[in-house]
């Protein structure tokens, strides 16, 4: 934690952190989760055709915050990029890191594991090392490797109940967060390189959910589906009006690639997919709806407005296995705050037991 907020002096501790959702984790956004002693991260994603215009507004919502105004080396937000998109992406990206320098960067889903070097060698060229470089795994073979191969200064950790895009194959955080953890302490104390900080993603809603990251070894945490539920994040009305209603979410929600399929987003690799709300879209195409049939009911349904959302309509909802807690509508700040604060009540409330 001390590594964090070293690298982050805004920051309050735990850090609790906005994932990079793409075309919904904007400037509004993630300025209120950095004002709160947070790290926002816009989700810049595969199009680089808005990040500058964002960190504009970025920097004008920067002064407004007397504690955020105060940064100068960087710029107290993140970015996020899907590695996927191509050499494109990175040349077009480069130019406006250096620019704006944001204190973090966040890189996923690479086509190869090359990519994931050459981004982290070309950001800190371009940023002379301000910029800390963010890697998502899901695996332990994946965090040894790119350990070894980028030295990362942050590893998110994201387990399988993470809403949106992520492994179709790996394991929740309590089993995989602690095996990542020893893993890579053998490995740095064998190679004699540095550890990268780990923070926790997947499954993680409230405090509770966020202490429990804390123990299993995360220095912070990120969430994504919580801030669904914030008047700031980028969404129509009826996608956070579906978050609010769903409950259950081990069993009301589902990771695959049938909404990729409708919606033509097919160039994820083919590891990953993505976990939303199970919807008359997914009820109909396990009883045998041909896809043909089923874009067309989602491209009907894209023309609804809000009432396209829902269990009994048709439109996507990602959100993670924790979407049963999202229960109202707060501020991204006091989202961040609310979860940093019930983090550390929990931790020192069973620091304080009494244990026989």
């Amino acid at each position: 934690m001390d590594k964090l907020q070293h690298d982050y002096p805004w920051t309050k501790a735990p850090l609790v952190s906005c994932g990079p959702m793409r075309l919904i984790a904007l400037s509004k956004l993630t300025s209120e989760v950095s004002k709160a002693g947070g790290l926002g991260f816009i989700g810049a994603g595969s199009d680089c055709s808005t990040l500058a215009s964002e960190l504009e507004s970025f920097e004008k919502l920067q002064t407004e915050s007397q504690v955020l105004a105060a940064v100068k080396d960087v710029l107290p937000v993140g970015v996020g990029f899907l590695l996927w998109a191509g050499e494109k992406l990175l040349k077009e990206a480069l130019p406006i890191l250096e620019k704006y320098r944001p204190a973090a960067l966040w890189l996923f889903a690479p086509s190869h594991p090359d990519q994931l070097v050459q981004w982290t060698k070309e950001t800190r060229r371009v940023t002379q090392g301000k910029t800390k470089v963010w890697i998502q795994i899901g695996t332990v073979a994946d965090a040894l490797e790119i350990t070894q191969s980028c030295q990362p200064d942050v590893l998110v950790v994201q387990g399988n109940d993470a809403g949106g895009h992520g492994l179709e194959k790996c394991a929740g955080l309590v089993s995989l967060l602690p095996e990542v953890d020893d893993a890579l302490s053998a490995l740095c104390a064998e190679q004699e390189i540095k550890k990268p900080t780990l923070v926790a993603a997947g499954g993680i809603t409230e405090g509770r959910g966020a202490a429990a990251a804390l123990t299993l070894g995360a220095s912070g945490v990120v969430m994504g589906t919580r801030y669904l539920a914030s008047p700031e994040a980028n969404i129509a009305k009826g996608y956070r009006d579906a978050v609010l209603k769903a409950s259950d979410g081990g069993v009301t929600t589902e990771r695959g690639k049938l909404y990729d399929t409708l919606r033509g987003t097919t160039d994820w690799p083919l590891r990953y997919g993505g976990r939303g709300v199970l919807n008359e879209t997914h009820y109909d195409a396990a009883k045998g709806m041909s896809v043909e049939e089923n874009k067309r009911l989602y491209e009907d349904a894209m023309k609804m407005g809000d009432e396209g959302w829902g269990e009994k309509a048709r439109l996507t909802t990602y959100a993670g296995t924790g979407v049963g807690l999202v229960k109202e509508v707060k501020s991204a700040a006091a989202i961040t705050e609310e979860v940093r604060r019930g983090a550390i009540a929990v931790l020192k409330r069973t620091s304080t037991h009494t244990w026989t």
